[in-house]
């Protein structure tokens, strides 16, 4: 899913509440996809009653209209309903991820003390030693926590990563060259690969940020509508795209910095001091990216177009977004970045390919591991920042120096809630590993795991539900992570899987189920569009056509990911399945 990045920007000029905007019709129609994108507020309880209580204000309006036969009852909905407005009720009742670790904390601290009391032991199995518990309350534990609260933020190994890379995104992405780019791509290709192509932009539109979640679904109903189909079903078929395939990418995004960040925090813990590298996953990434596509591509032909065409249009919907031409002036913009990024790809290939170049490891001449891999947050900050910093100059988005930061500390502005977040999350693994809780558990669960024989396939199976329906009710990729990897990175170990394999397993279960929660942060933005062609389509029907999708790619998913298995193909740079 999202990989923990919460928008807080305030429109101080609108006088209306925000998240009323996106189901307002007035309001609607007086802002562009973009803007309401950015009204999304921090996916808090309060921000999700306010959410709700709005969606349901519209379906008794849509069912108040029916009955004094104003409209068509054609694609009328009940709105949630059963198993939806129980899902939603479980939803809001949820904290914001920061209550639930400090939750945590307290249970991990009381935990330690019981477990501490009674003598709770292990014995490792790589050296024999016995590993027993450690008291957080006492003496020895307060004046560790005291000491290292500041330091275990501070040395957090996901919070520099993350904040680097977006920085460098954030100028791609306010100089208007990934808007720009993501569009072009779309209008460009043939008419017979447009599906497919719609759900690749989705997913690769995630690249750095939120983009392809914003940008994708109004472009697909344009497309749609361009070629004789039902733009509802181009709205659908874009939001599932870049939110089930949220995690799939052509590329190294903010996806694998973060998880590959939090998943490093906890290998250096263990024997032997693992590093996960953000291209630990990539090449089954790159694959999942086509599965996505053209698995995509084929629920939208098969369900999604035809169940569509039922739906009356009964509105318009006002486009940012008119055709695929590009002005003069984006034109120039891209190939000034087009040439400023061939430049620099070719530079840095210069740095790495040759035998003995400078970012080769120096004492084997390898790349796996090498200062290419190590150093490949900076190199990712100037693979966005330079063509955006050229798109911006030949634009006009950028006119000055000052207008480069004032981008990244737009970048800095919306990474506020992660940032909060990683306080108590970096507390949270460190109190965890302090304890031994996270060594006993591992291998008491590990030990379980062989005596019951969940050891393969089936194992895996049950692991990415799990992630997947937990996924349902907490949006928060990294929140959800941050719980996950303690636990489940060394437990797993012990059966001989590596942390890159843990983190692939996860990251397929917390996608899946994106598009379908009405708990993800932009459900109400793609409610919004929808309502904008026929406000009588409620969360139900939504959702139900969103289910096919988790489904069958989900399943799509799990044989690619046994064909990975049975061959024991590398998942990433250097990472295999199991540990080597």
């Amino acid at each position: 899913m999202h990989a923990g990045f919460f928008y807080a920007d305030i429109f101080l000029f609108v006088d209306v509440d925000p998240l009323k905007m996106l189901f307002l019709p007035d309001c609607c129609n007086r802002l562009k996809p973009a803007v309401l994108a950015r009204i999304i507020l921090n996916n808090t309880a309060v921000h999700q009653n306010l959410i709700f209580n709005i969606m349901a204000e519209n379906n008794k309006e849509s069912r108040d209209e029916n009955r004094a036969g104003e409209s068509t009852q054609q694609g009328t909905d009940t709105g949630s309903t059963g198993f939806l407005r129980w899902i939603e009720d479980m939803g809001n009742k949820l904290p914001h991820p920061f209550w639930i670790f400090v939750w945590i904390c307290g249970v991990i601290i009381v935990v330690s003390a019981i477990t501490a009391y009674f003598k709770v032991s292990a014995v490792h199995p790589d050296d024999g030693s016995l590993v027993e518990a450690r008291n957080l309350v006492s003496g020895e534990g307060l004046r560790w926590f005291v000491q290292e609260v500041v330091t275990n933020f501070a040395h957090f190994a996901p919070f520099g990563l993350v904040l680097v890379m977006l920085m460098g995104v954030s100028i791609a992405e306010r100089s208007g060259l990934l808007a720009v780019a993501l569009r072009t791509i779309a209008f460009a290709v043939p008419r017979k690969v447009v599906l497919p192509v719609i759900f690749i932009i989705g997913a690769c539109g995630n690249i750095g940020s939120d983009a392809g979640v914003v940008i994708v679904p109004p472009i697909a109903a344009l497309i749609f509508t361009q070629m004789g189909l039902h733009p509802i079903a181009g709205l659908v078929a874009g939001y599932a795209g870049a939110t089930a395939g949220f995690t799939a990418n052509f590329f190294i995004a903010g996806t694998d910095v973060l998880l590959a960040g939090i998943s490093t925090e906890i290998t250096s813990q263990m024997p032997g001091g693992m590093e996960v590298s953000p291209t630990a996953n990539w090449y089954f990434m790159i694959a999942s990216t086509i599965l996505l596509a053209f698995g995509g591509a084929f629920i939208a032909r098969r369900y999604t177009i035809p169940r569509c065409q039922k739906f009356e249009l009964i509105g318009t919907f006002d486009h940012e977004v008119t055709d695929g031409k590009l002005s003069p002036t984006e034109r120039l913009g891209l190939r000034r970045a087009g040439i400023a990024l061939l430049v620099y790809i070719i530079l840095i290939a210069l740095l790495v390919v040759p035998e003995g170049a400078p970012l080769r490891d120096q004492e084997t001449g390898g790349l796996v591991p090498s200062p290419f891999l190590r150093g490949l947050i900076p190199i990712l900050f100037f693979f966005f920042a330079i063509p955006g910093y050229f798109y911006g100059k030949a634009t006009g988005a950028i006119k000055q120096p000052n207008d480069i930061l004032k981008q990244m500390e737009h970048g800095m502005k919306e990474l506020s809630g992660y940032i909060v977040l990683m306080l108590i999350v970096a507390q949270f693994i460190n109190l965890f590993s302090w304890s031994n809780l996270d060594t006993i558990l591992a291998i008491t669960g590990a030990d379980f795991l062989q005596a019951t024989g969940l050891t393969g396939p089936t194992m895996f199976v049950m692991y990415m539900i799990l992630v997947a329906v937990l996924n349902i009710f907490l949006g928060s990729g990294s929140a959800k992570w941050a719980i996950f990897a303690p636990i489940f990175i060394p437990m797993l170990a012990q059966l001989n899987y590596s942390p890159a394999f843990v983190q692939l397993m996860y990251r397929v279960g917390d996608s899946i189920t994106n598009c379908v929660t009405p708990l993800y942060v932009y459900f109400p933005l793609l409610l919004g569009w929808v309502h904008k062609y026929n406000k009588n389509i409620g969360i139900g029907t939504i959702v139900s056509l969103l289910i096919p999708y988790a489904i069958i790619l989900f399943i799509m998913w799990l044989v690619l990911l046994f064909v990975w298995y049975v061959l024991n193909l590398p998942i990433g740079v250097g990472e295999f399945i199991f540990l080597q």
